[in-house]
């Protein structure tokens, strides 16, 4: 085996919540977060100080931790936590009913008896908050309070703190006294992370690195056009200028943040979503960045598919994949290195639903594995294998936070005869980048394009909007009638309104309970840009982007299904399935047309999801010519695309993709006759009891979009207990 350098990089971030304009700061992410996995990460790694790896703090994060912790910042769940039970609006109580289980149940509400006990007595889908507010008392209330906040306390404090220990044990009928001591320790927490960083930094065990300061999408503000590159058909906003000094101002504004923050010049760069184009290399490199990271599927294209890999996730040319590689523009260099992008998803999707011990053994001997497929292939360099993902946003699917997992994988990779873990930028120090890219591809980490935050009518709205709202800030500062310090502070809300987040959201692939939250702020910002120039926002500004509208479901499912997935029409199979009736047209080029698909049916059975259509006119499998590819889209659990294709009597074969990956376990079963039917294990889907789950179904022939079930919108439905039956007989 040839020896591996592993580079573990936590990509750490959150945007900019708070309205600084409005006085508003309506999300608790940042805190709730800060005092479990920000918090959490870096004291695992302190557990292991042979252990050596890379975290990137984005500026927007550490802005607003620091505002927790010597601003007094609060946010609205902070506010509503502090209250009495009797000291609580209705709306207050509504806020909380609405807001403090937007956790993973099976995770983080099942293992505790008491949070289970409310989130059961809430009647999550069921019941409005003010119908569900009548069943809890104040007891309830105080209870749900400290829970909301406790559950997201990192388990590695209640082992290190044994007043957190014996709340936790409590369990039930907490005090006033206690939740105000609970949400006081909460902020000393958040008090600690950013020392435990420089602690960490400054022992020589983590590199820090930062992402340009709001996080933007560099390549599209310095030109929308670069998403045709990957997308060549996509439609773009109606203003395509880019803002290029933006991406510069971001890019610098991050560098000297952090150094002022952390004392210690940067090295390196995540570019936010891992997203990069040949045009930001000079700026970034000019600001003193030495080196940058981003996804395989970037290098893949960049050398045309010299480094790619097949159908079953195989790389040709391993050892090209796992260096760095050089690139430059206007006589200035950049060193990039190009995430692993399936060992990195195993821990961010997969090894969740796996036992601690076989995950670490499944992922070391894939480390293993490439370090054999490189051997002899790259020279005496040891192969680099980059392990890039979000550092917070996975955890909350692990049992117990994944502390067992990350603590077992940290100590077997340092015990490991082969395999050395690496800061990026040692590593570069030793065996500097040799091989040059002609052109680096423009790109993100998600698909190596930038679908997710353009080209969509909702992404193309809001860049419009942005388009608009800079261009009066540009006319503004060119006349030079308001003060340098109000221009700042429009350009800051400018800057703000740039991140990424807002986009993501606005595409029809992602949604929350919070997406309208989102559509508000992004717009208070651009709002915010007239009013702090003295000028009452445009009237587009009020009203929200469309939003795409949840399809109508005629019933959810009742009991749970027992299919033979034959095609044949069998009534008692489905009588117990939720059901969609079609209404739609198919797509553009044939509004007119009648659908071919007359109804979705939807439900359950013990361990796999059901899907059956149904045919406007006849048996479907007599117009199975029509189409010649069915894809059911995921949205939640999100990434999971089941492709079956072709659509055969016979020979239907299907496919499930985890963002591109294919997922090997998961047996699906097709039939294709009078109806359509078709089962997927749950396990597949990475789905368990209680998880939300939105898809839609789309049809195609020879790649053009035919029909899209449900027409506008999504199915959506909740995983079943398997005692579901029961409780539907009790209700």
């Amino acid at each position: 085996m040839h020896d591996v350098s592993l580079a573990f990089f936590w990509h750490q971030h959150q945007p900019y919540y708070p309205d600084d304009v409005g006085g508003e700061n309506p999300m608790p992410w940042v805190r709730l977060h800060g005092t479990k996995d920000y918090w959490g990460m870096a004291m695992l790694l302190a557990e292991v100080p042979e252990l050596r790896a890379s975290i990137n703090l984005v500026p927007s994060l550490l802005a607003q931790l620091s505002a927790y912790t010597e601003s007094g910042q609060e946010d609205g769940h902070l506010r509503v936590s502090r209250l009495a039970p009797d000291q609580l609006s209705r709306e207050d109580v509504h806020y909380l009913l609405d807001n403090v289980f937007m956790v993973h149940p099976e995770r983080m509400i099942r293992p505790y008896p008491r949070y289970h006990e409310l989130y059961r007595k809430r009647g999550i889908s069921i019941d409005s908050a003010e119908q569900a507010r009548k069943r809890f008392d104040k007891r309830d209330i105080l209870d749900l309070q400290v829970w909301s906040n406790l559950v997201w306390i990192h388990p590695l404090a209640f082992e290190r703190d044994k007043d957190l220990a014996g709340l936790l044990a409590k369990g039930k009928h907490f005090t006033e006294q206690e939740k105000q001591w609970l949400l006081d320790r909460q902020k000393q927490l958040l008090a600690e992370v950013v020392p435990l960083h420089r602690e960490l930094e400054a022992r020589g065990q983590i590199e820090l690195t930062t992402t340009p300061f709001y996080h933007p999408i560099l390549p599209l503000l310095w030109d929308k056009r670069l998403a045709r590159r990957a997308m060549p058909e996509v439609v773009l906003p109606k203003h395509l200028d880019g803002y290029p000094g933006d991406a510069e101002k971001q890019i610098r504004m991050a560098v000297e943040y952090h150094e002022r923050l952390f004392g210690r010049p940067l090295r390196g760069m995540w570019p936010s979503e891992g997203s990069v184009c040949q045009e930001m290399i000079a700026a970034v490199a000019g600001a003193g960045i030495e080196w940058i990271a981003t996804d395989e599927e970037i290098l893949s294209c960049s050398t045309d598919g010299w480094v790619s890999r097949d159908g079953q996730g195989f790389l040709r040319n391993p050892e090209m994949l796992y260096r760095p590689w050089r690139v430059e523009e206007q006589g200035k260099q950049l060193q990039v290195i190009f995430r692993d992008h399936a060992m990195s998803d195993q821990i961010g999707f997969h090894y969740q639903s796996y036992d601690a011990d076989h995950a670490v053994n499944d992922f070391l001997g894939k480390v293993e594995a490439i370090g054999n497929a490189t051997a002899g292939k790259a020279g005496s360099r040891p192969t680099l294998v980059s392990i890039i993902l979000d550092g917070e946003n996975c955890w909350e699917y692990y049992p117990n936070s994944g502390v067992d997992f990350l603590r077992k994988l940290y100590r077997r990779v340092v015990d490991h005869p082969r395999i050395h873990p690496v800061r990026v930028g040692d590593y570069l120090d030793e065996h500097p980048a040799t091989d040059k890219l002609g052109h680096l591809f423009p790109g993100s980490w998600i698909r190596h394009n930038f679908g997710i935050w353009i080209g969509h009518v909702n992404c193309n709205r809001a860049w419009d909007l942005l388009y608009e709202t800079r261009r009066r800030l540009a006319q503004a500062a060119d006349e030079r009638s308001k003060p340098p310090e109000v221009l700042d502070r429009a350009w800051r809300e400018m800057y703000i309104a740039e991140g990424s987040d807002w986009f993501w959201w606005f595409d029809e692939e992602h949604s929350s309970a919070q997406d309208n939250l989102f559509d508000r702020l992004f717009r208070a910002h651009l709002q915010n840009v007239y009013r702090i120039l003295g000028e009452p926002p445009p009237a587009e500004l009020a009203r929200p982007l469309a939003r795409g509208r949840r399809a109508a479901v005629e019933g959810q499912p009742t009991g749970l299904l027992r299919v033979k997935v034959d095609g044949r029409q069998t009534y008692f199979e489905w009588i117990n399935a939720g059901h969609h009736a079609c209404q739609g047209a198919r797509g553009t080029m044939n509004m007119a047309a009648e659908t071919l698909v007359s109804d979705l049916y939807f439900g359950f059975e013990v361990d796999r999801l059901a899907l059956r259509l149904d045919a406007r006119t006849g048996a479907l499998g007599d117009r199975l010519a029509e189409f010649d590819t069915l894809r059911v889209v995921f949205l939640q659990p999100g990434g999971f695309v089941l492709t079956v294709s072709p659509i055969d009597r016979k020979r239907s074969k299907a496919t499930l993709d985890h963002y591109g990956v294919p997922v090997r376990q998961a047996a699906v079963r097709v039939a294709a006759d009078a109806i359509f039917e078709m089962t997927v294990p749950l396990a597949g889907l990475g789905l368990s009891t209680d998880d939300p789950v939105r898809f839609y179904v789309q049809l195609s022939k020879d790649k053009t979009l035919l029909e899209r079930v449900p027409a506008e919108g999504t199915i959506d439905t909740t995983v079943p207990s398997p005692d579901y039956e029961f409780v539907m007989w009790q209700a």
